[in-house]
């Protein structure tokens, strides 16, 4: 049984493997994609109650005009509020914000913020 050798050398076909590996990469996820998803921050949208439609129906037809498609809203919406407020939370970027805040319906947008309740008070260097 005879072994058949390769007829290039190795740190070249390591170099066209590496090469392959990272064109293939590049082919996964855009530029642009990932821009977006490194900008884009959680929303609270505030907006009319609707009248004579579902708030869940309104809340992506009214992003889907900002982002382009129902599917994308849908994508986008993380939470839907109906009961005390009427409005949602998305994940989006400050030009789909720009956009959204002049869209028929919308009352106010502003950025998620977590707060926390339960941290310890320090006096003096003494936690209490």
């Amino acid at each position: 049984m005879e072994i058949m050798k390769s007829t290039m050398p190795i740190p070249v076909a390591f170099a066209v493997l590496v090469a392959s590996l990272l064109f293939l990469s590049s082919l996964s996820s855009s530029p642009t994609a990932a821009k977006e998803e490194e900008t884009a921050s959680v929303y609270i949208v505030f907006v009319e109650e609707p009248v004579g439609e579902e708030p869940e129906a309104f809340h992506v037809r009214t992003l889907a005009a900002v982002l382009g498609s129902e599917a994308a809203a849908k994508r986008a919406i993380l939470f839907h509020y109906t009961h005390a407020a009427s409005g949602f939370a998305a994940k989006l970027t400050a030009e789909q914000v720009e956009k959204l805040e002049k869209q028929p319906g919308v009352i106010q947008v502003i950025r998620s913020r977590t707060y926390s309740i339960h941290e310890p008070i320090s006096s003096g260097g003494v936690v209490m």
